[in-house]
């Protein structure tokens, strides 16, 4: 579906023409073409590749989807792939951004997201001097509103950590915090597989041999690679957390587990004495002495009683009841 198709000429908006007109507007000097799309259909793809003349490989892995964040170079073109990652408290959805950039055209497409880019368009139409500088600075421009849209999502995700440590020594809630925290690490993980790819591929935009869309722009990328690299120290810094957090759970249980072992054990043991002195003189043999005793079976409910009682002082004593 195309949301839309705008050509700017010397960074100011100079129309908005039909897609079979896009590359009448590419042979105007100084002009920029920057259509956006979102879930595209095969034959979208296929005008938009005649159009700009998009390379074969890069038309099938924007159509497939499902690709690692990458940026890869076919000729004077740039083909982008982020991940965009959206939360709330109970799951992580990731959808897709393919872009590709060339000397005088962006082309963006979305997939599986419903996060609007219209704010990012508005923002490069009131900076004309900026977008100026030409696709390069498009393209850090979405760039850049994928990565700021990360930092809600660790927000999101540190908020549901400290609520778990939160409730950690609460007593017998160890196993459904070995679960939460287990959930937690796998959205963790989702935001891992969208930032670090991209970080290493953002490197290649500054520094050192660059893409020449983006020669004038390497001030900016070097800023999206620092808020990635900032990202990705979180990201890292709450899986040493989670990983804690775990083995701390563990070992709650096996504390617990331990306690009530020992309750059973003192139990065990009191009950032993009396089933030992009940054995003693339940034997009935003629000679014992305690048989002729008038008051022998209170004496012995009051010495079983009394064995189990110090037992049970002495176990309670020492916290194993």
């Amino acid at each position: 579906m195309l949301i839309n198709c705008v050509a700017y000429q010397n960074g100011v908006k100079l129309a908005e023409p039909s897609v079979e007109d896009i590359s009448e507007y590419l042979k105007q000097p100084g002009c920029l073409i920057w259509v956006s799309l979102r879930d595209t259909t095969d034959a979208e793809l296929a005008i938009m590749q005649e159009e700009f003349g998009l390379h074969d490989l890069a038309i099938e892995d924007a159509h497939h989807g499902h690709q690692r964040p990458k940026i890869e170079e076919y000729g004077d073109t740039l083909f982008v792939v982020m991940h965009i990652v959206e939360a709330d408290h109970s799951e992580v959805t990731v959808g897709e951004i393919s872009i590709f950039v060339g000397r005088n055209f962006v082309l963006s497409i979305r997939n599986r997201s419903n996060q609007s880019f219209l704010g990012v368009r508005e923002r490069c139409e009131r900076e004309p001097e900026l977008l100026r500088m030409g696709s390069g600075f498009v393209l850090y421009a979405l760039m850049d509103a994928v990565v700021d849209r990360y930092f809600p999502v660790i927000d999101d995700l540190e908020s549901q950590l400290e609520s778990i440590e939160e409730r950690l020594f609460d007593k017998g809630a160890a196993l459904t915090n070995i679960a939460q925290l287990y959930e937690l690490k796998r959205k963790v993980v989702v935001l891992k597989h969208a930032v670090m790819p991209l970080m290493e591929a953002t490197g290649k935009l500054h520094g050192g041999r660059v893409p020449p869309a983006c020669t004038t722009t390497q001030e900016y990328f070097r800023d999206v690679y620092d808020h990635l690299a900032r990202i990705n120290a979180t990201i890292d810094a709450m899986r040493d957390t989670i990983t804690t957090a775990i083995l701390v759970c563990q070992s709650t249980v096996s504390i617990e587990q331990n306690e009530v072992n020992k309750r059973l054990a003192a139990w065990a043991g009191i009950f032993a004495v009396a089933t030992a002195f009940a054995g003693i003189w339940g034997m009935n043999f003629q000679h014992m002495p305690e048989l002729a005793l008038e008051y022998g079976y209170p004496l012995a409910l009051i010495v079983i009683a009394g064995t189990c009682g110090f037992l049970y002082y002495r176990f309670k004593r020492s916290g194993w009841l």
